[in-house]
């Protein structure tokens, strides 16, 4: 079926769909086009995708919205490049700092890369994160309390936020699912989602690092602007077109060395 053959508004929708699905984003003016109607009614059909959790809005059309897959699974995907991001990420700490470390196969690497005999106090809702510090030289580690989601791997809900609120940290590294140089970082639960805003409001600086399928990844919920993350890890191969809008931003970007 043609574009121009569609005529009702579910039709068209679930057309927008099919497009995503097979490009992962679409741009409004060029749906617009397509179905020969105003832009008005493509801007309503993605609100309506996006409030189902079928794409993400993003300036000017839309990105596909992507589930996560269990730790468990995250854990083998990619280790190689997440352990040289982490070593990038362990750079940026300094002694002495109180760390907020969230759950994530990246962050997970990022505990195991951290420097030892360097007097640092990790607070995480992270089993596998805390795991990766205990014992090691030099770490105070916090572990907080709540219910544990299986899929994300930590602590989450009020429980959980609430013990974050009273703590003070230097640095916080939140686990990344989306990040986009206009809208910021973006997660796919609800509560995963205020867990991770009480962290970047309780400390310092914010450290996001992103593997390149979270540079072009969607999400379902909105987590905080770009004016909220200091730091940016990315691979080197990252076009510099796209770590150049991140600057723009007021980000620091920290690209992988080729080693």
């Amino acid at each position: 079926m043609n574009a121009t053959d569609v005529t009702l508004p579910r039709e068209r929708q679930q057309w927008i769909l099919e497009r995503l699905r097979r490009d992962g984003r679409v741009v409004a003016a060029d749906l617009a086009q397509a179905f020969r109607v105003s832009e008005d009614s493509i801007r309503r059909d993605l609100r309506d995708l996006a409030s189902q959790g079928l794409c993400r809005r993003v300036y000017g059309g839309a990105l596909l919205a992507q589930p996560v897959a269990p730790l468990g699974e995250r854990h083998h995907e990619r280790v190689e490049l997440k352990r040289s991001l982490a070593r990038v990420a362990a750079s940026l700490v300094g002694e002495g700092q109180i760390l907020f470390i969230d759950a994530g196969s990246t962050n997970t690497a990022l505990a195991h890369a951290l420097p030892e005999r360097r007097d640092l106090t990790v607070v995480t809702n992270a089993p596998d994160v805390a795991m990766a510090v205990l014992g090691r030289p030099g770490f105070e580690v916090m572990l907080l309390g709540g219910r544990i989601d299986p899929r994300i791997g930590g602590a989450i809900g009020s429980r959980t936020v609430r013990q974050a609120q009273d703590i003070r940290a230097d640095l916080c590294f939140p686990g990344v699912c989306a990040i986009d140089p206009v809208s910021g970082l973006w997660t796919f639960d609800e509560e995963e989602t205020v867990f991770k805003q009480a962290i970047v409001e309780a400390s310092g600086e914010t450290v996001a690092i992103a593997t390149p399928d979270k540079l072009v990844a969607s999400a379902t919920h909105h987590t905080v602007p770009i004016t909220a993350i200091t730091h940016l890890v990315v691979a080197g191969d990252t076009e510099e077109s796209v770590m150049e809008r991140y600057r723009m931003a007021g980000v620091a970007v920290h690209a992988k060395p080729a080693w």
